[in-house]
C-alpha cells in the first residue's frame, strides 16, 4: 500500500521505515477497529489521520480472501512521483557507439594485392564528337577503394593521362549531401555519404557512375569472376562486345621484281619500312639438316666438245636451293669448279611475282632442267635418292619412283636389296609351309562328343527322363575317367622274362613295420630317423644303381642258349655264387597299357640291340601286350 503522498521517497527528508505499529487500529470514533474483512484492492483506509490508498496484494492474501467468500479487484498502477521523474529527467545518459566489427589489419593480410579488374566504357555519343572511351575499374579489396585507369590507344589524339581518378571510396550517390555542408570543400566525408560503392553494385552489364560520369561494366577478368563465384555466389555474365569489327584492309600490290637479289628478299622492302630477313622454315632445317640429293646431268649437246662435259646437282632438303658443281676434267681444255651457288631454279614459264621452283618431283633419269636458258639432262642419280624415296613415297610419283628404281636396279646398286627380298620370301614360303601342316592335320572326335551326338539322336528328345539320367550317367563317367588309377611301378623297374648270364633273385621286402624294442627308453634315437617310404625308396635306389652299373657300364655279356646257361663255364664261378641282382617284383596294374604306348619308327630297329635291355640275347623277343607290332 501506498500513501497518496508516496512513501517511497529516499531524498526527500521525510520519515522512513515503520510508520505504524502492529495492533488493534480505530476504525472510527464509535469504537470499532479495522478488520481484515474491511479491506478491498482499490479502497482507501484512513490510520491515524492518514489515507491509504490499496493497489494489490500478494498470491497468498487473494487465496485466503477467496476462500472466506472476498473476491479481490485488479491490481492497480502505482502512480508516479513527479519528484523522482524530476530526478530521473535531470539524470544524462551515457550512450556509446560500438564500432563495426571491421579488422582493418585482418582485411589487410588478406586481401592485400587481391583486386577486381573490370573493363568499362564511357559512353558521349550524345554530346558532340562523343565516342566511346574505354576504362579499367580497379576495386581493391584490402580498404573498398576504387581507381580509374584510362586505356590510352595508339593515334587516338589525346594526351596520355595514367589515371581519371585515383585510389579512393566512391559513393553511389554523389549529389546526396546535406545542405548545411559547405560546398568549398570538395571531398566528403563519412558523415556526408550515405553509402559506397560495394563489390556486389559491380556486375557485368550494369551502368555505374563515377563521380558523375556514367560507365558500363563490360567485361572483368578470370580472378574477378571466380571471386563473385566463390564469395558472393553471382555468375558474372559474358563480356559485352562494344568493339566495331576492323575493316580488312584493302590488298598491297606487289611491284615486279628488278632482278637484283632473290625474290624474297626484295617483297621484304614493300613490307616493312627498316627491310628485315626473310623468314626460314625452322622445322624443315632441323629435320633435314645435311640431307642432299645428288643428280649428275649433261648439257643438252650444241657443240660436240661439251658431250664430254658432267656436271653434278646437288638439291638441299633443308632449304629448297639447288648447287650445281662441274668435276675437272684433265686435259679437257675446260675449267671446272662451281657453275651456280646455292639458288632456287625458277622454273620456265612460271608467274615472276609468284615463281615456281624446281624440286625432287621434277628430277628423275632423263628429265630435261633448264637453268638460266641452259638445257641440262640427268643422267644418273645417288643412291641416296632412291633411299629417300622409299622413306617419303607420299612426296614422289609412282612414275619417278619406278624409274629411280629401274636405274639403280640396271646399275648394280640393288644386290643387297634382291638378295634380301629373296631371303624374306623363302622364310614366308616356309612358314606358310609349316602352317599348312597343322592345317592338314585330322583331329579324331572326342568320345565325349560322339556320347552326346548318339544321345541327342536317340531318344532323348522323346524321353526327356531317360535323356537327364544318360547325361548324368556320361557325366559321371567322364568324371571317373579324369581320376588317376593307374599305379607306375617305382623306379621305372619291370618284371622280364629274360635270361640272363647273372642270376636275378626275388627278394623280400625290408620290414619296415615298427617293433616294440625300436621304441622305448633304452631305444637310441639319432638325429635322423628314416620313415618307412624313405626306406622302401632307398631299397629300390640301390636295386636300380646296381642294374645300371651291370648291364650299361659293364663289360659286354655273352649270352648263350638255356643249356649253356645251366652248365657254368670252366674259368668261372657258378651262377650261384656270383652275386645276384636284387629285384622285388612289381606287380602290374590293370589296364597298365593306357599308360603309356610304345611307337617305332621301324620295324627293322625293333630288331637291333637296345643298350636298356638288362641282356642282349639274340633270340625271339617277347613283347607285352601294350606293343601292337609284329614280332621281329
Amino acid at each position: 500500500m501506498t500513501r497518496s503522498q508516496s512513501w517511497n521517497r529516499e531524498l526527500d527528508g521525510l520519515e522512513q521505515g515503520r510508520l505504524v505499529r502492529r495492533g488493534k487500529i480505530p476504525k472510527n470514533n464509535l469504537g470499532n477497529y479495522w478488520h481484515w474483512k474491511d479491506l478491498q484492492v482499490g479502497k482507501d483506509i484512513a490510520i491515524n489521520g492518514v489515507v491509504y490508498h490499496t493497489t494489490d496484494c500478494d498470491l497468498f492474501t487473494r487465496e485466503f480472501m477467496r476462500s472466506q467468500g472476498l473476491i479481490m479487484g485488479d491490481p492497480e498502477e502505482i502512480p508516479p512521483d513527479p519528484y523522482t521523474q524530476v530526478r530521473e529527467w535531470s539524470v544524462q545518459v551515457h550512450e556509446t557507439t560500438t564500432p563495426a566489427a571491421d579488422d582493418k589489419l585482418r582485411r589487410f593480410l588478406e586481401y592485400d594485392g587481391k583486386v577486381l579488374n573490370f573493363n568499362a566504357v564511357w559512353d558521349t555519343r550524345d554530346e558532340e564528337f562523343g565516342e566511346l572511351r574505354p576504362y579499367n575499374i580497379l576495386y581493391f579489396l584490402a580498404d573498398d577503394t576504387i581507381s580509374v585507369k584510362e586505356v590510352n590507344d595508339k593515334n587516338s589524339g589525346r594526351d596520355p593521362f595514367p589515371l581519371l581518378l585515383r585510389k579512393m571510396k566512391v559513393p553511389k550517390v554523389y549529389t546526396d549531401i546535406p545542405v548545411t555542408y559547405p560546398s568549398v570543400y570538395m571531398e566528403k566525408s563519412d558523415a556526408e555519404v550515405t553509402e559506397y560503392y560495394q563489390p556486389k553494385d559491380l556486375q557485368v552489364g550494369e551502368t555505374i557512375y563515377i563521380l558523375g560520369r556514367r560507365m558500363l561494366l563490360v567485361d572483368c577478368d578470370r580472378f574477378t569472376r571466380d571471386y563473385y563465384q566463390k564469395a558472393l555466389c553471382i555468375q558474372q555474365k559474358p563480356a559485352i562486345p562494344y568493339k566495331p569489327k576492323p575493316k580488312e584492309p584493302p590488298p598491297r600490290p606487289v611491284p615486279p621484281h628488278d632482278g637484283l637479289g632473290t625474290l624474297e628478299d626484295s617483297i621484304q622492302n614493300t613490307k616493312y619500312f627498316l627491310p628485315q630477313p626473310p623468314r626460314k622454315d625452322v622445322v624443315r632445317q632441323l629435320l633435314n639438316a645435311n640431307k642432299y640429293l645428288r643428280y649428275i646431268m649433261k648439257i643438252d649437246v650444241v657443240h660436240p666438245e661439251d658431250e664430254v662435259r658432267r656436271f653434278i646437282l646437288r638439291y638441299s632438303l633443308s632449304e629448297g636451293t639447288c648447287y650445281i658443281y662441274e668435276p675437272v676434267i684433265r686435259n679437257s681444255g675446260i675449267w671446272g669448279g662451281k657453275y651456280l651457288r646455292d639458288s632456287f631454279l625458277v622454273k620456265p614459264g612460271s608467274d615472276p611475282l609468284n615463281p615456281v621452283y624446281y624440286t625432287p618431283v621434277d628430277f628423275y633419269i632423263g628429265a630435261t632442267i633448264i637453268v638460266h636458258h641452259q638445257r641440262f639432262i640427268i643422267i644418273d642419280a645417288d643412291l641416296y635418292v632412291y633411299r629417300y624415296m622409299q622413306a617419303n613415297p607420299e612426296k614422289f610419283p609412282c612414275d619417278v619412283i619406278d624409274n629411280i628404281r629401274n636405274h639403280m636396279f640396271k646399275s648394280g646398286f640393288l644386290t643387297e636389296d634382291i638378295r634380301d627380298e629373296v631371303e624374306k620370301e623363302s622364310q614366308a614360303q616356309k612358314k606358310a609351309a609349316r602352317d599348312a601342316i597343322g592345317e592338314k592335320v585330322e583331329y579324331p572326335e572326342p568320345e565325349m562328343d560322339k556320347c552326346l551326338m548318339k544321345l541327342r539322336g536317340s531318344s532323348a528328345d522323346t524321353d526327356p527322363e531317360y535323356a537327364t539320367l544318360k547325361r548324368a550317367q556320361l557325366l559321371q563317367e567322364y568324371e571317373d575317367s579324369l581320376i588317376h588309377k593307374n599305379v607306375v611301378p617305382e623306379h621305372g623297374i619291370m618284371d622280364t622274362n629274360l635270361t640272363c648270364a647273372y642270376p636275378v633273385v626275388i627278394g623280400e621286402k625290408p620290414d619296415i613295420v615298427c617293433r616294440g624294442t625300436d621304441v622305448g627308453p633304452d631305444a637310441f634315437t639319432p638325429k635322423h630317423i628314416d620313415t618307412p617310404e624313405e626306406i622302401q625308396q632307398k631299397h629300390y635306389a640301390d636295386v636300380l644303381r646296381k642294374e645300371r652299373d651291370l648291364c650299361k657300364y659293364g663289360k659286354p655279356i655273352v649270352c648263350q642258349s638255356p643249356e649253356d646257361i645251366n652248365r657254368p663255364p670252366a674259368d668261372k664261378k657258378p651262377l650261384e655264387e656270383s652275386v645276384p641282382i636284387m629285384v622285388s617284383p612289381v606287380d602290374r596294374p590293370k589296364d597298365a597299357c593306357k599308360v603309356k604306348s610304345v611307337h617305332f619308327e621301324d620295324d627293322d630297329k625293333r630288331c637291333q640291340t637296345y643298350q636298356d635291355d638288362l641282356c642282349d640275347l639274340k633270340r625271339e623277343r617277347i613283347f607285352s601286350e601294350c606293343t601292337p607290332y609284329k614280332k621281329c
